[in-house]
């Protein structure tokens, strides 16, 4: 029993050792107390997000396979073999981490600056007031108005972010005598200034003649500085993942809607990719895509979703050519010539395929459909063409992967804390660990996420974007000397930086 207990420990610590790059951990939001130091992954258990993510295209296939699949001798014609080679990924061609060393004494607004700038907040200041030039002389004019300053913007945006720190639906309820009601700051701007800001509040005042997205003209210039600043101040690690993020409702609020209300919350019109370092969880890429209406982005036009998915990815990790950067891909975006193609910009892939998601042109049908002969729960296939693999394994469900990233020829191992080790390709271990801790980040920053809900779909891209570059800013800020001086987690973050956004004296979040 012992021998047993000891055998086990070492695959854990063998597995833990492969994956040391996953440095900011289940602390990543500084929940789990003052030791961050620990690899969060490995367990895979039962019940683990990342289980959940696989299961969902576990499948147990049967008769023809997908459409574009290959037969036997077409794939063999193809060079499909099951002879297996050795693949070697090349080392990566840069480091990562913060791009710029800030001070030990730098402050959460400082961190949240690097995202949103002075220059950013002033180009809000005068697209809001332009707008509220233009809506009064075609509206009439409106007395309660005057022009707003920076500071105000600021205050603006600090009452806004603050519905992520307390999670109240309403950004007006700080004004109320109710539970979500907030005295301390909401003496620094009276609710009809707040209300009057709302209104005219615009990044974009006017149309532009030109631009590459029409649809979302409102909201692109923030949304490419942002993207700057994110590429500017981070550098991501080799392994990466292309995927939507968590951005749904608060799934407490959900539970406690009536129907009634639940069918007045319009469906959200837009959806939003994201290149996400699966070693910090750092966003480093954001991609947004209108469900409705025209675009001159090439999306709007593309009704088949894995053309769509394929064309994200491409746009996504245009940046990353020639680094020898591994990215983990879902079903939707999983396919033979999207992986071909990144392949020769020396870009690897690991991603997870399903046959009724996935676009399967190319692929052995054979390695597709399931056998007459029962699998046994670790049992694993793996064909070959060139350097990529298309690996079956089975695991209470049949789960394939295509890859180019990791050798078919080494082994890996699933740690379950009930059911013991369970032995799969290299391949398969590696995307479990990525994605379990990519679960693991969503999971917590759902948390997080601005509950202020506008109706218009360039103010809830606005509003998640802001979101995104929080969080950003809090894994900058535990990657900097600031941490080890205040050991802040992402609620006392958030708080923080609503009090220095309004400018508050007292700026020591709530213990």
């Amino acid at each position: 029993m012992a021998e047993c207990g000891r055998k086990a420990l070492s695959l854990l610590e063998a597995a833990r050792s492969r994956y040391e790059s996953l440095q900011i951990s289940d602390d990543v939001f500084g929940e789990s107390g003052d030791d961050s130091s620990d690899n969060p992954f490995y367990s895979t258990s039962g019940d683990s997000d990342s289980d959940n993510y696989i299961a969902e295209v576990g499948e147990e296939d049967s008769g023809a396979g997908p459409p574009g699949s290959l037969s036997r001798s077409q794939a063999e014609e193809e060079g499909w073999t099951e002879t297996l080679q050795d693949v070697t990924v090349p080392p990566y061609k840069e480091t990562y981490g913060p791009a710029q060393k800030m001070p030990a004494t730098a402050t959460a607004l400082d961190f949240f600056q690097l995202f949103v700038p002075d220059n950013c907040i002033q180009n809000m200041v005068i697209q809001t007031n332009m707008y509220a030039k233009k809506f009064q002389e075609r509206f009439g004019s409106d007395e309660g108005w005057r022009p707003v300053t920076a500071q105000e913007i600021k205050a603006f945006l600090g009452f806004v972010t603050s519905t992520s720190v307390h999670r109240c639906e309403s950004v007006l309820s700080i004004w109320s005598s109710g539970f979500f009601s907030n005295r301390s700051i909401a003496l620094k701007m009276s609710q009809a200034r707040f209300e009057k800001i709302l209104k005219y509040f615009h990044i974009v005042a006017f149309r532009p003649s030109q631009g590459s997205n029409q649809g979302l003209y409102k909201i692109q210039p923030f949304l490419d500085s942002l993207q700057q600043s994110f590429s500017c101040t981070f550098r991501p690690s080799q392994t990466q993942v292309l995927h939507e993020p968590l951005i749904d409702e608060d799934p407490v609020f959900i539970t406690t809607c009536t129907e009634r209300e639940l069918r007045k919350r319009k469906k959200r019109k837009f959806s939003l990719w994201v290149r996400q370092c699966t070693s910090t969880g750092f966003i480093c890429q954001i991609s947004v895509h209108l469900k409705e209406g025209q675009g001159t982005d090439g999306l709007a036009t593309l009704k088949n979703k894995p053309q769509l998915h394929s064309l994200v990815a491409k746009q996504l990790c245009q940046n990353i050519s020639g680094k020898n950067t591994i990215i983990f891909t879902g079903p939707s975006i999983t396919s033979l010539s999207l992986f071909s193609e990144f392949s020769k910009q020396d870009i690897y892939c690991c991603g997870l395929l399903s046959t009724r998601k996935s676009d399967c042109t190319g692929l052995p049908q054979n390695m597709l459909v399931c056998g007459s002969t029962p699998a046994q729960r670790g049992q694993s296939r793996v064909m070959m063409k060139g350097s990529m693999s298309l690996i079956s394994w089975y695991n209470k469900g049949h789960f394939r992967f295509l890859t180019n990233a990791y050798s078919p020829t080494k082994q890996g191992m699933i740690i379950k804390r009930k059911s013991g080790e369970i032995p799969c390709p290299l391949a398969v271990e590696a995307f479990a660990a990525h994605l379990s801790y990519i679960c693991k980040y969503d999971d917590k920053y759902s948390k997080y996420f601005i509950f202020h809900k506008p109706n218009k779909t360039w103010q809830q891209v606005f509003w998640l974007s802001i979101s995104i570059a929080i969080n950003n800013a809090y894994i900058l800020y535990k990657m900097s000397d600031a941490y080890t001086v205040k050991r802040y987690s992402r609620a006392q973050f958030g708080e923080r930086l609503v009090r220095e956004l309004l400018d508050l004296d007292d700026c020591s979040p709530t213990q």
